[in-house]
Formats: structure tokens, sequence, C-alpha cells
């Protein structure tokens, strides 16, 4: 079982290489069934990428370039994502379990009402991204991501790893962030720091968290 481990989070990724396994190409992501399995799917440029009520279990996506995606009540199973540019995805009500994205832009995209369970978002650009209501059930990690202007609304994000990721103007809203770690992060520039109760950071971080905070109160620091 393949896992990699990050702070206090250990991350079961999909196998999609065991001994096996034979992942058949697929020239769209569609099934009469409403499920799609043991698959490879990539190397596409799509006008628009539109899924409702699917199961994408155990296959890899690569090379994906879609100027717009909606996806509605589709779960993922043991999938890789990979080398892809989903733009401004609109993404609601649905699952993902043991899903390793890699190297992806989300930029500008919404997600909303999804449940992660071994998520692990690594190397992608997710600026201006909204994140609501998305909740975790089981580790999930950003690791190298960037997360420029992104905003979390009402999310439960209990036990995420944040690693070396830039939160610049990023905003943490009302939400759960119990055990959430922060730490290796640069933290200064971040919002919604009066929301971040009962987070994991390294005793360094404690001025980025100040410097964070009087400056979303825009107060002014002087001797007149």
């Amino acid at each position: 079982m393949a896992t990699r481990t990050f702070g206090h989070a250990t991350i079961t990724l999909p196998e999609l290489d065991e001994p096996g396994l034979y992942l058949s190409n697929v020239d769209n992501l569609d099934s009469t069934r409403g499920t799609l399995q043991d698959f490879e799917y990539g190397d596409a440029d799509l006008r628009s990428l539109d899924l409702t009520q699917a199961q994408l279990v155990t296959g890899r996506i690569t090379g994906i370039r879609a100027k717009r995606v909606e996806f509605e009540a589709v779960n993922l199973h043991g999938l890789e994502i990979s080398d892809s540019d989903l733009g401004s995805a609109r993404w609601t009500g649905s699952k993902l379990t043991r899903v390793h994205v890699r190297d992806c832009k989300l930029m500008g995209a919404s997600l909303d009402g999804l449940v992660l369970d071994d998520v692990l978002f690594e190397g992608c650009k997710l600026d201006f991204t909204t994140f609501e209501k998305v909740r975790v059930t089981g580790p999930v990690a950003f690791i190298g991501c960037f997360l420029t202007e992104a905003t979390f609304t009402d999310c439960d994000l209990s036990d995420v790893v944040f690693t070396d990721c830039t939160l610049r103007l990023t905003e943490f809203g009302t939400g759960r962030y119990r055990n959430t770690d922060l730490r290796e992060n640069d933290l200064s520039a971040i919002r919604g720091v009066a929301n971040l109760s009962k987070v994991r950071i390294d005793p360094g971080q404690q001025s980025d968290l100040a410097e964070a905070l009087v400056n979303e109160l825009d107060i002014t620091i002087g001797d007149d």
C-alpha cells in the first residue's frame, strides 16, 4: 500500500502500477452505467468537461486542458490527476477518496460541498479558488501549492497539513481548524487569523500571525 507522510498526516495514495492491474485508454469520462473504472484518460484540449452523478474509480487523468469544467456529484476513488489545467472548475457535492492531484491548475475554481479522505494536493496552483463547506474525514495535505487569495468558508479542515505553500492573502473564514498544521509556511499575509483556533504553528510563526492580524485590522503603529 503506497503511503506518504507529511507532519502528522499519513496519506494512502492510489496504486495504479501494481501487478495485475490494467488501465484501458478511454476517449472521454462518460459511462452509460455511471461508473468508469480502471481507465487512463489524457492529452486532450476540451472546450468543456461536464459530468453529473458519476463515479470514477481507479484511473489516471493526465494532460487535460479544459476551458470549462462542471462536476456535480462526481465521486473519485483511487485516482491520480496530473499536469492538467481545469481552470475555474465548478465542483459540487462530491467525495474524493485516495486521490492524488499533482501539478494541476484550478485557478479561480469553486469547490463546494466536497468530502475529502486520503487526498494529496501537490504542486498545484489553486489561486483565487473558493473552498466552501469542504469537509475532511481522513488525511489530507496541501504540499507546495499556490493558494494566493484562496478562500476557505464553513470548512472543516481539522488535521489538514499545509507545507511549503504560498498563502498570500489566503482567507480562512469561519470553520473548524483543530490541529490544522500550518508549520513551514509564511503566515504573515493570511486573512482570518481570529478564526484559526487550535491550529499548529512553529514558535517562529507567532510573529507572522501578529503581522497578519495587524494588517487585517489596519492598525497603525507609530509614536505620534
